[in-house]
This record gives C-alpha cells, structure tokens and sequence, in this order.
C-alpha cells in the first residue's frame, strides 16, 4: 500500500524540474534537501535536470553555491556526501524569470528544447504565491513547452474562499488537464500518515470496531511552538483556518474517515476521500456560535523563554485574526453518524505535536467490580510528528498475588526503532510521485472545492460577528479554555498526552 522509499529508478523517464520560486524558503529549505536524498539514493533518472526560476540575478554557477548552502544548512550532517551532493550540483541551473512580465523566458523555451526527448517528462513546481500560479502556467502555455507528458505542482493555499479557489483552479486548468495538475498536501507523504492506510486496510483486527458501533470519537491535533515570524503579513490575511484546517486537518480525517477503496490506486483513494467531505455535516450559524473556538496567542512561556504576542509579533493591535482554532464535526454516514471529530490546530502552543486520537468505547459491562486501579478507554494514538508512530492504549492487570490491579499500558510501534532506514521527509516522496505520475497522494480539485464548501461557513459566520474576537490564549500553553470547554461539555477531554 505505502510505495517503497528506495524503488529503483528503471523504467523512470528522465525530467525537467522547474521550479518557480527556485531561491524561496520552501525551494531551499525542502525542495532541493528532498531532490538531494533522492539523488544520494540513486532515485533521480539519468539526465534528470533541476531549473530553479527566479526573480534573481544568477547564473547558474552562482545559484549552485546558493544549493550548496542551503543543503549544508537544512540537511543533517551525517547525511551530507560530497559525492552526491556534486551530482545534484551538476544537475542544477538557473534562469531569471518574472512571472509578469515576458522577459526572457524565451530561455526557459530554448533550455528545455535543447532535449526534446518526447519521453522526457517536465514537472513545474509552483513554490510560489498563488496569485502568480495562473500567470505563470499562461507564460508557460505562450513560450510552447506544456507538453502531454508535463505535469504542475501546486502548493497550498489553493484560494482563499470558494470563489478564489475556483479562479486559481480555472486559471491552471486553462493551460494543463486535471491529469496534469498535482495540488500538494505535504501532510498525506509522511510515512505514519500513508501506514495508517495500512493499518486499516491490511489488518483485519481493526476494521470491525472502526465505526461508530465501538469509536466514541476522534481528535486531530497540529500544534506548533513557533509563532507566525516572517509569515505575519500573509499569515494576518490566512488564520489559522484557512492556513490548517481546511487542507490539512481535512486531508487527515478524511483518512481516518474514508471507506475501504476497492484497491489503494489512483483514484479510488481519492474517490473515497471526497466522499467525506461532502457526507461532513454543513455548519449553520448556530453550530459555528456553539461548535468553534478561535484565539489568537498573548505573551507567555515557550520552551523557557519569555516570546511575544500575536499583536506584537504584527507590530499592530487590532487583529482579528485567529492563531488557534477548535472545531467539532461529524461526518453524517452510516459508518460514523454521532460519531464528534474533534479538530484543533494552533500556534504557539505548549508542544509541537501533530497526532490523530481514536478513542473507543468503554467496554459495556464492568467484569472486575473489585479491582483496584483506573480503568480506561482503549486509544490508538497515531503520531505525524515529531516521532512518527503509533501507540495502542490497553488496560492490563497488574502482575502480583491477590487482587486484580488494573494498569493502563500501551503497545507501541516507533518508526525510527522498528525500522533500520532513514524515515524519508514527505516532499521526497510526493516529488517522486509528481515524476513517476502518480496523484494518489495529492488533492484533486473536486476535493479542494468541497473542503471550501464545508469551512465557508464558519469563515462567514465569524465575519458577521466582529463583536466575538479570538480569545487570547498565553503562548505555551494548549489553547483558550474554550476549547478545553468544548469537549467537556460533552464529557470528554482533549488527549493531552496520548
């Protein structure tokens, strides 16, 4: 189910790995480390390429030293290896290219037909704000290099509603078929999040209870101890909402929630995932008022330094946007009817964590009225990040004579011990999978359009209501108390330390 990491490269065709935005944060700080681990693993193809556009004036031996650095910075010293740090070097170039203007992209046209391989794939990879995506792919479409075989990455923020994620979707599907279009969700290429595919589908233990007959609920948690940084002026128009939840909190229930597809394929993942957003119960006014928590983050404690609030963090007050969100859904279906999934997302919190919580059932009658100890529910705890994993929480007794003494343990599966290899980043993988043409991992736009159509709501409703701002939570901690609030009126806590 989850493709190997170190799948030999035969049968690959050589490509062209444009990448727009080639001297960004994202370009430098994972693009080109993730191309580096394939290139040290002998995954890219024999005449493979690396164009890195730009606004900047470099050539190609100064955009190299530029790689350089960001490989030494980004990518762990013991993994470094001059040899194949000198192989993704020689495969690297770079044009200066301005999306808006017409300027010399003639030069992309000229560096791409100088192998006019038919096989040849091109990939253009938008790292890029997506107000440039649509100009970019029409620039392409003039110069003449949008082959059938090329294909366009895109990064989120795919719009910022319905009605602008359809433009930028309209805009690239002008020039490229949606076959051509992979719409990246880092999220769904990390490896505990593909094994819980497998998980579910290749052992058979857990699918009878995967349902509401035997799930109380589920909690999904992203949780960040950094601040907005640099991100402030695009962070201050996005939130918390539109930057998380609305792709990749999504994503992972979807996951969690989806029927078994007929086999894990290219579209039948995919089928499967949209079926779920669309049967996520719409939000009306009063399930936003009831069901919703925003805060922004104040001073406080982070890791044991004083750091700043949102506010000052802007260098304004006045914000109303939100750093934290808390929301509770359910996913109307036979499977999952009554069933709360419980999403939350912040930054600034007291961890950096993502992690999906499945809680079960207490057992239906008491069989040890006399023993001593807790006992309590039974919990699969998946980890995203930091550690991947996974941890089954059971109750067990206690080994002594006498009584029964009930104590809570766990079954637990690590990632970085179970497994000899390296745990590969997740831009490794989805970059692998953009070349090889395979979209099981990414978004389709059906399913982008109806993740806007489910949070629209909440965005409008939080519009109508400048009176109720996000509530301040100090920085270090897990949130507002509203949030805590919001299970326990329904008598159940977040999962601090699952």
């Amino acid at each position: 189910m989850s493709l190997p990491t170190t799948e030999p490269t035969t049968g690959l065709p050589a490509s062209d790995f444009v990448v727009f935005g080639g001297t960004g944060d994202l370009a430098l700080r994972k693009l080109l480390p993730a191309l580096y681990h394939r290139e040290r693993e002998h995954q890219l193809p024999e005449g493979t390429r690396i164009i890195g556009g730009s606004r900047s004036e470099l050539d190609d031996h100064g955009y190299r030293l530029v790689v350089r650095e960001a490989l030494q910075t980004h990518v762990a010293p013991g993994d470094l290896e001059a040899e194949a740090v000198g192989r993704l070097l020689d495969r690297i170039h770079h044009l200066t290219l301005d999306a808006e203007t017409p300027d010399d992209w003639h030069l992309l046209h000229g560096l791409l037909k100088e192998r006019p391989d038919p096989e040849r794939v091109r990939v253009f990879y938008l790292a890029v704000s997506p107000a440039l995506f649509g100009p970019i792919c029409e620039r392409l479409e003039q110069v003449g290099v949008v082959e059938p075989s090329s294909r366009v990455v895109m990064e989120k923020p795919i719009g910022t509603d319905l009605d602008s994620a359809r433009r930028v979707n309209d805009a690239v599907g002008r020039v490229f078929d949606e076959a051509q279009i992979f719409r990246i969700d880092h999220y769904l290429g990390k490896e505990s999040v593909q094994n819980l595919l497998v998980t579910r589908f290749a052992n058979t233990f857990l699918e009878p209870l995967w349902s509401s007959h035997w799930v109380d609920h589920v909690q999904i948690t992203v949780a960040e101890t950094l601040g907005v940084g640099e991100r402030g002026g695009y962070y201050d128009h996005a939130g918390a909402l539109r930057d998380m939840v609305q792709n990749h909190l999504l994503q992972l229930l979807c996951l969690v929630a989806m029927e078994p597809p007929t086999y894990v394929g290219r579209e039948t993942v995919r089928d499967e995932k949209l079926k779920v957003l669309q049967a996520l119960k719409p939000m009306t006014a009063e399930d936003v008022d009831r069901d919703t928590v925003r805060g922004a983050y104040g001073q406080g404690v982070v890791d044991g330094a004083v750091v700043p609030s949102y506010a000052e963090d802007l260098g304004h007050a006045g914000s109303s946007t939100e750093t934290f969100v808390a929301l509770k859904a359910e996913v109307q279906n036979w499977r999952w009817a009554g069933v709360p999934f419980y999403l939350r997302t912040g930054k600034r919190m007291d961890r950096r964590v993502s992690e999906i919580v499945v809680v079960f059932k207490e057992p239906p009658h008491a069989m040890f009225p006399h023993a001593s100890g807790p006992t309590t529910a039974n919990r699969l705890h998946i980890q995203v990040q930091p550690e991947e994993g996974m941890r089954l929480h059971m109750t067990a007794k206690e080994p002594g004579p006498g009584g029964i003494r009930l104590r809570p343990v766990s079954l637990d599966l690590s990632y970085a011990t179970a497994f000899s290899e390296r745990s590969p980043d997740a831009y490794e993988r989805l970059i692998m999978d953009t070349i090889r043409g395979n979209p099981t991992l990414f978004m389709r736009r059906d399913e982008v359009e109806a993740a806007w159509t489910w949070v629209e709501p909440i965005l409008q409703r939080w519009a109508e209501t400048p009176d109720r701002r996000p509530k301040t939570y100090p920085a270090g901690t897990s949130g507002p108390t509203a949030a805590a609030m919001l299970l326990e009126r329904d008598g159940r806590t977040w999962q601090e330390h699952a």
